[in-house]
């Protein structure tokens, strides 16, 4: 739970109303057994999310979010136990405000801005509950070997994927977390095409040394580790070859994945992806996942006349994309795994059983 002290600091009551409203409405919505996100458990299961938070924070076409966003953002954080972002942007201050929010057994990794047009000055970023997690040493971003050619010019990945170790109970995992080149709006754009199908083919051909440690087991045995990529790959539908690229090289989307809504705020597009590559060690799915709607609960399509005077600080902008720059349009989108191997590996001690794989 996060702390909500500096709310009593705030002296416009109604408002400070409006945000304890939104807290509960998002807190009741977690509850929701179809569309809700499990509690955290102590040590039996991770839950891991990726979301992409636009122009956190902020970009050109918007104003800076205010303390009622930040609330919001970090109580649906404060819900997982690891979270990529994707689309933060040159200041450290949204990561700081939501690590303040979160508590100090949270802490972050974050890249360096992507120069260049298609950049879009963004960073990536890591969240995490170091009661849960432990960051294992790794953190690097991936740079092609052989660039890739788009008409008759020779680039590398607009914005660099970001490599990171961890580990959670019995699992060590690695987690390559990408924000793909958008370019056109259609389906299947050349570049976009190219991004994930480079991206998958590196991290298929190089998976042994995108690992997060050379670990062992309690018994002195090599335990494998896991890769999982996950992000906005702007894919479109998952019948597209943007989709198609990701499978074929090996990467499987999580069975309480592949038939959720989208992840864009009409859910009709599926832009966000959380997958491994070919099998998992220690690291379990539990067939719950999905992706949470912000929108059922906060800054709802009923309540745009509490944030008319939010809204004419910068004018112009319809209420449904004026709430996106509050939360975002993309939705978090999660997957709980199962992370305890003690009973498999008791049975291994007992010889009744095979040992973890």
């Amino acid at each position: 739970m996060p702390f909500y002290s500096d709310i009593r600091t705030i002296k416009d009551q109604a408002k400070r109303n409006r945000i304890v409203r939104g807290l509960k409405a998002l807190r009741e919505g977690f509850a929701d057994p179809e569309h809700g996100i499990p509690s955290k458990s102590a040590d039996n299961t991770l839950l891991m999310a990726s979301w992409n938070i636009r122009e956190f924070d902020a970009g050109s076409k918007a104003s800076f979010r205010d303390e009622e966003a930040y609330y919001y953002i970090a109580e649906i954080i404060s819900r997982f136990d690891i979270v990529a972002i994707q689309e933060v942007r040159r200041s450290l201050y949204p990561l700081q405000n939501l690590k303040r929010l979160l508590g100090s057994w949270w802490d972050f990794l974050v890249t360096d801005i992507t120069l260049g047009a298609g950049g879009n000055s963004e960073r990536m970023a890591f969240l995490y509950d170091r009661r849960k997690v432990d960051f294992t040493g790794l953190a690097a971003e991936l740079v092609l070997d052989k660039a890739i050619a788009i008409d008759e010019k020779i680039v590398q990945f607009a914005r660099s994927p970001y490599i990171a170790g961890f580990r959670a109970g019995w699992a060590y995992f690695t987690l390559v977390t990408v924000h793909v080149y958008y370019g056109k709006g259609v389906p299947v754009d050349e570049r976009r095409l190219a991004e994930i199908q480079k991206l998958a083919e590196t991290l298929t051909k190089f998976a042994p040394d995108f690992s997060s440690a050379r670990v062992y087991s309690p018994d002195g045995k090599p335990q494998r580790d896991n890769l999982l990529l996950l992000g906005d790959f702007n894919i479109f539908n998952r019948k597209d070859v943007t989709m198609e690229a990701l499978t074929k090289a090996g990467f499987v989307v999580p069975d309480g994945l592949q038939s959720i809504p989208g992840s864009n705020v009409d859910q009709k597009k599926h832009y966000d992806q959380i997958a491994y590559h070919k099998k998992l060690a220690g690291l379990k799915p539990t067939k719950r996942a999905g992706v949470f709607n912000v929108f059922d609960h906060v800054y709802r399509a009923d309540q745009e006349a509490d944030y008319a005077a939010e809204r004419a600080v910068k004018g112009g902008r319809s209420y449904k994309d004026w709430r996106t720059f509050r939360m975002s349009d993309h939705l978090p989108m999660w997957v709980e795994f199962d992370i305890d191997d003690s009973n498999a590996y008791l049975d291994k001690l007992a010889g009744t059983g095979p040992a973890p794989p």
